[in-house]
């Protein structure tokens, strides 16, 4: 279940995650946190969660035959001029 939780910016710009959300989420302290500046706002993720996100967007993609489609077809462009 998804919750809002209010916070205040501290001194020194601290924000202090509420217990609760922090055990949902698993964030214990060391716990290496990325801020991702969004159209719609800030959001806090973990860095498993932010691997697992780009990995998600990133399935069933083929990167490499991708990369190879368009050195080719920069290679023929090249040989046509």
């Amino acid at each position: 279940m998804h919750g809002t939780y209010s916070v205040t910016m501290g001194d020194r710009g601290r924000l202090v995650i509420p217990a609760e959300l922090r055990g949902k989420a698993g964030l214990v302290e060391g716990t290496p946190v990325v801020l991702i500046d969004t159209p719609g706002g800030v959001v806090l993720v973990s860095r498993e969660q932010l691997k697992s996100l780009v990995r998600a967007d990133l399935a069933g993609i083929d990167l490499v035959g991708e990369l190879l489609a368009d050195r080719r077809h920069r290679a023929d462009a090249e040989d046509a001029a």
